[in-house]
């Protein structure tokens, strides 16, 4: 059995993690963090699972995470950069969901996160955490930076393209739109729902700080510099994201094929049949990416339907795909659930 901790587990993407690991057969779950709620039993915090999770938060600490094999930390941007390295140096593998390990560019990341990074020496090391590009790298990481919800649901959506060279690297636009859940679980004015319901809002216009690490990822993909225009929007969802992404045809070719070929061997990307139009709803609670391939009126513009849900696959279930991934499990394991409907 792999021993897991959970740095964090208070916010949506720690109950995420609970949810996914206490239907996975090849863990055991050792130690969940919060200061604030130390003692506290998670069944009492999270009534949906009670008779699943046994056990309390504890302080950071006294909790007994050097006998982990694996860490998560789904904690705010900034807290695994400090605490991380002490695990990693006890040779415990930990995987953040948070943004702290993402982005190689110091400077850039110190830029966008408002912060000194504590350990630079780190990131280097880290492998970027999206199985569908990545996965030799993850098999043997010791740090895996998971990636965020609009750059898995982005990234995903333009990667065969990217990879093929068949657009203009120079001209992508992401138009994508999320549930409020994306926001965490703090108290925020915009995330009650009085603002937030029967209403639809664009924001972070003129830069959002997914956008680095969207143009790495599209950079590294393309082996060269990528020009994206990326919007992101608050929908009145709880949870799922929409990213309908444009992209410049420069040669052509038979794009649902180039699509369905790249994805074919991918147990959680759906690439769905010629005028699909994916609903976040058919993700919702599973660790899936479903795509569907448009060409309007048969133009040199192209138009990418990517959906996911942003606490799964963008968050708590690709995490766990990538730990599957590092300790040689069946990557599927733990994570064949169906999405909810209605």
């Amino acid at each position: 059995m792999i021993k897991v901790g959970i740095v964090g587990g208070t916010g949506y993407t720690g109950v995420e993690l609970l949810r996914l690991l206490a239907q996975h057969r090849a863990v055991e779950r050792v130690a969940i963090t919060s200061r604030g709620d130390d003692g506290t039993a998670v069944s009492t915090m999270f009534p949906s699972l009670r008779g699943r999770v046994g056990l309390n938060f504890e302080d950071p600490a006294g909790a007994d995470l050097k006998s982990c094999d694996v860490v998560f930390f789904a904690t705010p941007n900034g807290v695994a950069m400090q605490q991380a390295p002490e695990l990693l140096k006890a040779g415990v593998r930990v995987i953040d969901l948070a943004a702290d390990f993402r982005i190689t560019d110091i400077a850039e990341w110190e830029k966008w996160y408002g912060m000194q990074h504590a350990s630079p020496e780190w990131v280097a090391k880290a492998v970027y955490g999206l199985p569908e590009r990545n996965r030799a790298a993850i098999k043997t990481a010791q740090l895996v930076a998971n990636p965020g919800c609009y750059p898995t649901a982005v990234q995903l959506g333009f990667m065969p393209l990217v990879e093929a060279g068949l657009i203009d690297p120079g001209s992508l636009i992401a138009d994508a739109k999320s549930g409020v859940s994306g926001a965490g679980r703090k108290a925020e004015v915009s995330s009650l729902f009085s603002e937030a319901s029967d209403n639809f809002k664009a924001y972070g216009v003129a830069g959002h700080r997914h956008l680095p690490e969207i143009r790495q990822g599209l950079s590294r993909m393309g082996d060269g510099p990528v020009g994206l225009t990326f919007v992101p929007h608050l929908t009145p969802l709880i949870r799922g994201i929409h990213a309908t992404l444009y992209a410049r045809i420069t040669q052509d070719a038979d794009f649902q094929s180039l699509y369905e070929k790249r994805y074919a061997d991918e147990p959680f990307v759906d690439v769905m049949p010629a005028k699909s139009h994916p609903d976040t709803r058919s993700v919702r609670a599973a660790n899936l990416c479903r795509i569907a391939v448009h060409r309007p009126q048969g133009g040199d513009t192209l138009v990418i339907l990517s959906v996911i849900d942003n606490l799964v696959k963008g968050a708590a279930g690709q995490a766990i795909q990538n730990m599957n991934i590092m300790f040689g499990l069946r990557e599927t394991e733990g994570l064949w659930q169906l999405p909810v409907l209605p």
